[in-house]
């Protein structure tokens, strides 16, 4: 009598007394079923993928892989696998055992689970989009979870970003630098995963610089990266900082022999953001460190000294600080820069959750000198702008920031699967004075405007009671810009709202006698999934006579950015379809529309 492949397989069981599910013959996977939820899959034949069945209210499952008897991964990966249901799948990618027996390790299961029905191995993964909130022209992770934009560098015309990045799953673990690249700031290509976790830890925030002179002998023009290596353990978290270098532009990258580079005794000890300080001829290391920002300084990029502290009475300190960033900024209309040193800090942001603050001031290499340390200036007015750095070696004459778009009050909860999260609108950063101070100015980037593809022009019009474009482009598909101008006649509230037919809008206003811009997505769409999201966020104003106003909806999201980025609110929004209408209405007196473009963009 011949035996296939499953048949084989269960008489093995059989005699060894072993609890065994079997998947049909052309997946090759069998499981071993062993005492207090450990399991073993066998994989007799070898596809580049093993395809992960997730469900994501599921308790963390431990997976690692064995080779000859020894585990192939520096940390074991937590993945909700489907106990009742199947939400996705992620890809465990097998490309480097082929030819070799390969087994699954699988802690944290029970035998009962769904996942040891589902579980494929596959030569392909399908990672079209399945979204319909899948921004457009803004980045996300072609599937799995991303927070923080992390090492952007900018290199042979090519923008690079890495970014905190969950393969396994659509929910925060398992900490990455996946990559990305882009020509034009709008479009971008997924790399792949570039660093990722070793027995130092998870890899959290961090930065890269291109060592143009070879300071650290890894070679010249080399791509060198920082990072938190964030380990926890029985007796709590750690986190050091660690080095990778790249000799092909940020592809691949070879991690320093002598991690990590720099330890502490603090408990939040992370996010090292490394820059070139050309007066003193010497690197600068930015670290965020409980509730003050630390800096040091080094020749090499291997051996730090620190220099000073940061962060005592100085701004807000509703949470901990993170992500920052040192960067010399230009003042519009003068050929004066000033430093400016940019804080997330979560929670303590101005509506709840993160947010993201600066200081402007003076730097010597060494010190950081606030020049308004009773102030406390905010980069984005709304919910979702987070974790917010520069790109390192941008083009001559700008500074390009870019944020992470949600709040850790719900990043976890938003209503979609495939992915979780996106970035914010690249930002061109200048200062600008006024009443004495100097204030951050985020302006979008101009190559945003190459992502036009069409041109509506609406009339001018004036509001005296209600007006209603009822129709903002054919075919709407939720990814376009507004630009208006406005002149006030007399009215003290400027009041408009992206509507669309299921009543559902996003409400804005100029209320005139505060001096404030004021958004409520109260009644976007989507709000119950957080308590926390239905919000109502305000921007102080300094000119209500005549507005310019930019708005970016990308089917999720809507950006703000009033009079060239003087003032810039960031809301997430989840509509049941996208919002086509714009309705204005004013009180008492009136006001007139005087310009309306709007732009599909892709």
């Amino acid at each position: 009598m011949s035996l296939n492949f499953s048949s084989k397989k269960s008489l093995l069981a059989i005699a060894l007394g072993l609890s065994l599910t079997v998947q049909g013959a052309e997946n090759r996977v069998v499981v071993k079923h062993l005492a207090n939820e450990q399991n073993i899959i066998l994989l007799d034949s070898l596809k580049k993928f093993l395809l992960l069945p997730v469900q994501e209210n599921a308790p963390e499952g431990k997976v690692n892989i064995i080779v000859n008897n020894e585990f192939q991964l520096e940390q074991n990966i937590n993945i909700r696998l489907a106990r009742e249901k199947v939400d996705y799948y992620v890809p465990l990618d097998l490309s480097a055992y082929q030819g070799k027996s390969v087994s699954v390790d699988v802690t944290g299961m029970p035998a009962s689970s769904l996942c040891w029905k589902e579980i494929k191995l596959s030569d392909t993964f399908d990672s079209s989009n399945r979204e319909t909130y899948r921004p457009v022209y803004h980045h996300t992770p072609v599937y799995g979870w991303m927070n923080d934009p992390n090492g952007m560098f900018y290199k042979d015309g090519v923008y690079h970003l890495y970014f905190q990045y969950n393969p396994y799953g659509s929910m925060w673990g398992n900490m990455t630098w996946g990559h990305s690249t882009s020509t034009d700031l709008t479009h971008w290509t997924y790399e792949g995963t570039a660093i990722v976790p070793d027995a130092w830890g998870a890899i959290f925030s961090g930065s890269c610089v291109v060592d143009k002179d070879n300071t650290a002998g890894f070679g010249k023009g080399a791509v060198v990266a920082f990072y938190t290596s964030a380990k926890s353990t029985p007796w709590g978290d750690i986190q050091s900082q660690s080095m990778a270098y790249s000799l092909d532009n940020g592809k691949t990258f070879i991690k320093y022999e002598h991690n990590p580079i720099l330890t502490s005794t603090e408990r939040d000890f992370r996010d090292p953001k490394v820059f070139w300080y050309a007066p003193g001829k010497h690197w600068v290391m930015m670290l965020a460190v409980g509730q003050e920002m630390q800096i040091y300084s080094s020749g090499n990029l291997k051996e730090w000294k620190k220099e000073s502290s940061f962060g005592a009475m100085q701004g807000a300190h509703g949470g901990v600080w993170e992500c920052p960033d040192l960067v010399e900024v230009a003042v519009e209309g003068s050929k004066e820069k000033k430093w400016v040193l940019i804080c997330n800090l979560n929670p303590g942001g101005p509506f709840g959750g993160s947010a993201a603050q600066y200081f402007v001031g003076s730097f010597d290499g060494k010190k950081f000198v606030n020049e308004s340390p009773t102030q406390t200036k905010w980069l984005d007015w709304g919910k979702d702008n987070y974790a917010t750095v520069t790109w390192s070696n941008a083009p001559a004459g700008r500074c390009i920031a870019l944020g992470w778009m949600s709040n850790w009050q719900y990043a976890n909860n938003v209503p979609t699967t495939q992915y979780r999260s996106a970035n914010t609108l690249a930002r061109d950063l200048t200062l600008y004075r006024a009443g004495g101070e100097l204030y951050l100015k985020s302006k979008p980037s101009p190559e945003i405007k190459k992502a036009r593809a069409e041109e509506k022009k609406i009339s001018t019009f004036e509001v005296k009671g209600n007006y209603e474009v009822a129709s903002l482009l054919a075919d709407n598909k939720g990814a376009y810009e507004i630009e208006m101008t406005i002149e006030n006649k007399g009215t003290s509230k400027i009041d408009f709202s992206l509507m669309n037919e299921k009543g559902e809008k996003v409400a804005m206003y100029y209320d005139v006698v505060r001096k404030q811009f004021v958004m409520d997505r109260s009644a976007s769409g989507i709000v119950g999934f957080s308590r926390d999201f239905p919000a109502v966020t305000v921007a102080p104003v300094r000119n209500t006579d005549q507005i310019h106003l930019r708005l970016f909806i990308d089917r999720s999201s809507v950006e703000a950015f009033g009079e060239e980025g003087e003032y810039v609110m960031t809301n997430l929004v989840f509509p049941a379809e996208p919002y086509n209408r714009m309705v204005f209405s004013s009180d008492k007196g009136s006001y007139i529309v005087k310009s309306m473009n709007v732009y599909r963009l892709q």
